[in-house]
């Protein structure tokens, strides 16, 4: 059994295009109208191009008259020019405790700084273990002041919320104008 590359799934051409009397051409070197199936591929082979259909869903469908190996490789191109636009997002993590102190608080406060100037998401959390839960407000005036501290490199994505013993709040980067 052979396998497919899913490009070549992607689109019908010549000869493979079955089942349909007309189509519909469009294109650069072609008078767009609809024709016959055959009369649209003795066009295509006249030119030594590929009849290709585009949406095979139209009625009737419609096809383009162009150098397939050709397309499949300017399409590739452009997915890789998008795929190199996106900007990939990490989640740091930072943990506090509910009576974190003043020195481990500006030492993680740091290093949200550093991840947030880096262009990563930082998730910063309170975990409360045992009885400490007693200290919801602690936790959440804690968190409060830090995306207070980093509020002019940092916008809030979400306020802090308790999700069972940990009160999450959620801090990317402003974007750069």
């Amino acid at each position: 059994m052979a396998i497919k590359k899913k490009d070549e799934d992607q689109h019908r051409i010549n000869e493979q295009i079955r089942g349909v009397r007309e189509v519909r051409l469009v294109g650069d070197n072609v008078a767009i109208g609809i024709y016959p199936i055959e009369k649209a591929l003795a066009m295509a082979d006249d030119q030594e191009l590929d009849l290709v259909e585009i949406s095979p869903n139209a009625q009737p469908p419609v096809c383009k008259i162009i150098d397939y190996q050709k397309f499949l490789y300017q399409q590739k191109k452009r997915e890789k020019e998008l795929k190199a636009k996106t900007v990939k997002m990490d989640v740091k993590e930072i943990r506090f405790g509910p009576q974190t102190d003043d020195h481990d608080y500006n030492f993680k406060l740091k290093h949200a700084q550093e991840f947030i100037k880096d262009g990563n998401k930082v998730k910063a959390y309170v975990f409360f273990k045992g009885r400490s839960i007693l200290f919801k407000e602690q936790g959440e005036v804690l968190l409060l002041r830090f995306a207070n501290d980093l509020a002019e490199i940092a916008k809030v994505d979400s306020l802090p919320t308790l999700e069972g013993k940990r009160m999450i709040i959620m801090l990317s980067p402003k974007s750069k104008k």
